[in-house]
């Protein structure tokens, strides 16, 4: 396999297959920044945002075979480990060449939570007028018309949207201009609306929202135009970070805080330690072992989803040799005291900033850690030499992305990796506190 690359490579491209459909096939993964395709040789590349999410994508279809329309497309890394094009908004290069006009033809891709009428006039009226809007669904997925009082808003509206996410991480818009000169509303309703005329009818029918999460309509929050799009709510990047469902056994409505961790191994473990592993899950409030149990540790953190994370993926783990149980607490809150580390405002909570990203890498311990910010001069002696103690280390490889060192490395098993993540993540090494995560690759 070539060298691991944010571009990836896709042969066997048929003439039927859209630019939409690929962006299908990859997003669940992460963000398409740029998309080229090259017809003359029925091949296509993407450019994820970041080389997780390209990683992540090539480990799925290693092992599914993707297919678009009924035709088996095959994919790898691009030997580019960049794309430059000279193509409009995000790189993307569009497929229709359709004359301005002022009635736009919008496609929703990765949809994760209904759209509705009022959705969509929240996210286009910033641009203009909008006289009218029709959805329906066809089977290139949910679509809608959306008609301009002028041409000029549609234009500003198309240069401004394709490409965007309505909610952050999801319902992409893929934006061409319709050939309609007239949209015909006859309801004004959750699917049509005709904002010159209130009066029709509504004949409404409701839709249901996604079971578990908030109605999407109370997440949209567009800024005006030039200022950048806002956060669509905690639901939709959860969602969007999952790939559209959450993994089994995680319903997403936990509200509990707070986690009582037992048989622990009294010698080698502390707090410290237990943030190091918990922040793989969420930001982490305060974390207290219990003196009269010390075998015993409260962990609070900042919501119920990420408690609920940690839970799912780390009851039963291994931690230098005991098997953690890992149940909410009864306690909602950890009181602040004398023997309780405080961890809210810590830098090293994972939580901060990249939110979306750090969700789609949440995973059991595996046998493999990742590690980053490494010095520039760093040699695979030196990071060995730092994890080795441990346990027995299979392989390691050391890489730059997007000019900074990171490494991956290999143990025999998912405690050995457990031991070297919890003891050494936001360690110094030769100068650099470095990060540590599991890796969810199978091989080096």
């Amino acid at each position: 396999m070539a060298e691991a690359s944010k571009v990836i490579h896709i042969r066997n491209v048929g003439q039927e297959i859209a630019e939409a459909d690929l962006l299908q096939l990859m997003q669940p993964f992460g963000t398409v920044s740029k998309i080229v395709m090259l017809r003359a040789k029925n091949q296509a590349l993407l450019q994820m945002q970041d080389i997780h999410s390209s990683v992540n994508a090539l480990q799925y279809y290693s092992t599914v075979q993707p297919s678009v329309r009924g035709r088996n497309v095959y994919i790898q890394f691009s030997s580019h480990q960049e794309l430059t094009t000279d193509q409009s908004s995000h790189g993307r290069n569009s497929d229709q060449d359709s004359e301005p006009n002022r009635i736009l033809l919008a496609t929703i891709h990765h949809m994760m939570y209904p759209i509705t009428v009022e959705v969509l006039h929240q996210v286009f009226k910033a641009y203009g007028f909008v006289e009218k809007i029709v959805t329906f669904q066809k089977s290139a997925g949910f679509q809608a018309l959306i008609q301009y009082q002028s041409r000029h808003e549609a234009v500003e509206a198309f240069g401004a949207l394709h490409g965007r996410n309505i909610y952050d991480g999801c319902c992409q818009l893929d934006i061409q201009y319709s050939n309609l000169s007239e949209l015909q509303v006859h309801f004004n309703n959750d699917r049509s609306r005709d904002f010159t005329n209130p009066s029709l009818p509504t004949e409404q029918r409701p839709r249901p929202s996604q079971q578990g999460f908030p109605d999407p309509g109370s997440l949209y929050a567009f800024q005006q135009p030039g200022a950048p799009f806002a956060q669509m709510g905690r639901a939709a990047m959860i969602a969007a970070a999952f790939g559209g469902s959450l993994p089994p056994g995680v319903s997403g409505t936990n509200e509990r805080c707070t986690l009582i961790v037992s048989n622990l191994n009294t010698d080698q473990t502390n707090e410290d330690k237990l943030f190091n592993l918990f922040s793989l899950y969420g930001n982490i409030v305060r974390i207290k072992v219990l003196r009269n149990k010390p075998d015993h540790a409260l962990v609070e953190m900042a919501d119920g989803f990420q408690s609920e994370l940690a839970v799912h993926y780390l009851k039963g783990a291994m931690l230098f040799g005991n098997k953690l149980e890992v149940n909410y607490s009864k306690y909602p809150t950890i009181t602040p005291s004398a023997d309780a580390h405080e961890y809210a405002n810590s830098s090293l909570n994972r939580f901060n900033s990249n939110v979306v990203k750090n969700y789609r890498h949440c995973c059991a311990p595996t046998k493999m850690i990742h590690i980053s910010a490494l010095s520039q001069d760093i040699s695979e002696d030196a990071i060995l030499t730092h994890v080795s103690e441990h346990g027995s280390v299979v392989g390691t490889k050391l890489f730059e992305v997007n000019g900074k060192r990171q490494a991956l490395v290999l143990f025999e098993t998912e405690e050995e990796a457990t031991e070297a993540l919890v003891s050494k993540h936001a360690s110094s090494l030769e100068g650099n506190t470095i990060r540590i995560s599991f890796s969810q690759m199978q091989s080096i």
